[in-house]
């Protein structure tokens, strides 16, 4: 049976006629289960995916990989392009967008709004021309998000995985399904009828000279706009300043009048309540990632993230999310160890 290697070396014999030795480098893992290696010599480099369709989701999970992937291309978005695949093994050879993500740019940069400006550009571009021809067949988890993925996958992800499962807290809960509910219930009423990309924060941002690529981008579906711009605003891997994020804010508002004039008052009715909703899934993700499957490093942005909950909370000042409020106050009281327990 052919192996990754097999399938990687027919590639290289095929594109090229020189040197055909290449460095296998295993990336860094991040949240993904995914294995990525950069392939390189003296010619240049390229990346090789390998991502086993063990289960029915992963399989779907490819698919959704490859023909997003291809569609976002054909956009003029600049993803990687797909050189290769195999479906049937999770295999696929990729163009090399570079070896520096956003975060490691942004935290050393002197000059990292003018960056950000840019990255804003792109975003509305994916938001919009991405929008255009773009099949919800394709998407592996759901057709759109909605109010299932905030209450299920957000929500009640914060409170399994983070408040009783990273903080082990069994008291005080009880009012937050209420705060959870109308959270839902009023970041629904945006219009989700744009492209969603569903992860669009510094990691997933390649910067390569002047050039800005995206990756992971089968999580892509319909859904609203702020979503994407919270992401990137409370991305608590770089913890952005505060008035970094009005400038910003205010820089994709004026951005996205030009396209849809008038949409501004609507955008920033939702903006708070998709925001939160996004923090939530952050502090639960990061939970998972660090107690469920052991990856510590995560603990490190949990405190950056509670900042962040705590303050979109204040900003909003709605009463029907008091019982989230007051919790996030007593939290912010207690210190994350290296273990990922929380001490008073």
């Amino acid at each position: 049976m052919m192996d990754l290697k097999k399938f990687t070396k027919s590639y290289i014999d095929d594109t090229y006629i020189d040197n055909k030795e290449f460095r296998w480098k295993r990336l860094p893992a991040d949240g993904s289960k995914r294995i990525f290696y950069r392939l390189s010599n003296d010619q240049g480099s390229f990346i090789v995916m390998d991502n086993p369709p063990k289960e029915r989701s992963v399989e779907k999970e490819n698919i959704s990989y490859l023909k997003i992937g291809k569609h976002l291309f054909s956009k003029g978005i600049p993803v990687a392009c797909i050189y290769r695949y195999d479906l049937e093994h999770g295999w696929f050879i990729m163009e090399d967008l570079g070896q520096k993500n956003l975060q490691e740019i942004a935290i050393s940069s002197s000059d990292r709004i003018n960056l950000y400006k840019r990255v804003i550009e792109l975003l509305i571009k994916i938001q919009v021309e991405g929008r255009e021809d773009f099949n919800p067949k394709w998407c592996y988890h759901t057709k759109r998000y909605d109010r299932f993925i905030m209450e299920r996958f957000e929500s009640d992800y914060f409170l399994t995985y983070f408040l009783k499962g990273l903080l082990g807290l069994k008291e005080g809960l009880s009012g937050l399904q209420s705060s959870f509910k109308h959270l839902a219930k009023h970041a629904s009423l945006a219009d989700n009828d744009f492209l969603l990309y569903r992860d669009f924060q510094s990691r997933n941002l390649i910067i390569n000279g002047d050039k800005i690529g995206v990756v992971d981008w089968q999580g892509g579906r319909l859904g609203p706009l702020q979503y994407d711009l919270a992401s990137l605003l409370i991305d608590p891997y770089v913890e952005l300043k505060k008035e970094e994020k009005i400038s910003l804010y205010d820089y994709y508002i004026t951005l996205l009048e030009k396209r849809h004039p008038g949409i501004s008052d609507s955008f920033s009715r939702y903006y708070h309540y998709l925001a939160i909703q996004r923090n939530l899934q952050i502090l639960g993700a990061f939970s998972f990632l660090s107690k469920i499957q052991g990856k510590n490093r995560f603990l490190a942005y949990i405190s950056p993230a509670l900042r962040s909950l705590e303050g979109l909370l204040k900003e909003l000042d709605d009463p029907e999310l008091n019982s989230l409020k007051s919790l996030m106050r007593e939290i912010d009281k207690k210190e994350i160890s290296a273990e990922g327990e929380f001490k008073r």
